[in-house]
């Protein structure tokens, strides 16, 4: 039996379909319907059910501003609940799985005149205009690598602040997978989806990313564990690297969405970040290309969903996990 939290979120919700798809006997649990966040409870739940697996899929997550309130609920469900969940999986002898953030890096390795570089942004024009030319430049950032988006670091955002804080306190405590999703997007309406969330907006700011289609990165963390991969921390994100601004291109011609696309300026929230997937496809997993996998789901949404109500906002604060 496998034990899912955070099962009502957006990708809560798709492990538990992949789970049934599968034909794993497994018990979503939701803070409404059982407080997991509670050391104890968590404890004697896990004492008597024995579950095979653990999967935390909580996360709280805003966009804009940070208010008081907001920062306490994503410290609570994003740095303070996976270390009680690593201490009672290590208690019980539980393995599981984490859902963290490739957000926790800002950036790429860049080869820029036969010298290796790491540039501040993804997003100004020469940078772009390299990419386009020779995206073999680039690549994007391992697990050995020490996150640059971090509390640690001035610039930091919120959310990423907590992520990278939750990483670093769960290392090493138990047998842990930790499972990096990065902008996961697919055709379904749902707030955190990056497609979604660009579908109503007016404009967009230009730069380079690695992305995850939900599906597909979620069915890659399941087989790490049905193959009984080493445990440890993997980049789930579809192989490549593309920018907004041809994805907002595709989106104006498959799906005749009005976005603009602004290229320069300063938007520290998106600044872009390449991660490499390297490791987790080394273990056999499969994984489909950016392009193919953002291809088959423009081309969903361009047969099945109903017209977008264009520039409709995006809500500022959102639980991922319905916590």
């Amino acid at each position: 039996m496998i034990l899912l939290l955070g099962a009502s979120g957006y990708i809560g919700r798709t492990f538990a379909s992949e789970l049934r798809r599968r034909g794993h006997c497994f018990i979503p649990l939701t803070r409404r319907a059982f407080d997991y966040t509670r050391f104890d409870f968590l404890f004697d739940y896990l004492r008597t059910m024995r579950p095979l697996f653990l999967i935390n899929a909580a996360s709280y997550e805003c966009t804009g501003p940070v208010a008081d309130t907001e920062r306490e609920k994503m410290m609570a469900a994003n740095a303070i609940l996976p270390q009680m969940i690593a201490r009672v999986c290590l208690m019980t002898k539980t393995p599981w799985g984490h859902v963290s953030s490739g957000s926790i890096y800002g950036g790429a390795k860049m080869v820029a005149n036969g010298k290796p570089i790491i540039p501040p942004s993804l997003s100004d024009p020469e940078t772009l205009n390299h990419f386009a030319d020779h995206p073999e430049h680039f690549h994007g950032f391992t697990e050995l690598d020490e996150p640059n988006n971090s509390f640690r670091i001035p610039s930091c955002n919120f959310y990423s602040g907590t992520k990278a804080l939750a990483e670093e306190a769960i290392k090493d405590i138990g047998q842990s997978y930790v499972w990096r999703l990065r902008m996961p997007f697919n055709e379904k309406e749902e707030t955190c989806n990056w497609l979604w969330q660009m579908q109503r907006q007016d404009e967009v700011h230009d730069a380079i990313h690695s992305f995850s289609h939900l599906e597909d990165c979620v069915k890659a963390c399941l087989d790490l564990w049905a193959m009984r991969a080493p445990f440890g921390t993997y980049n789930v994100t579809n192989p490549g690297a593309i920018t907004t601004g041809r994805v907002a291109q595709q989106m104006r011609r498959l799906l005749r969405s009005p976005i603009r696309v602004r290229t320069g300026g300063t938007d520290p929230s998106h600044t872009g970040c390449i991660l490499d997937s390297g490791k987790l496809l080394r273990t056999g997993v499969k994984l489909r290309p950016m392009e193919e996998a953002l291809g088959d789901c423009l081309d969903r949404l361009r047969v099945s969903s109903r017209p977008v109500r264009a520039f409709e906002p995006v809500p500022r604060a959102y639980s991922s996990a319905a916590l």
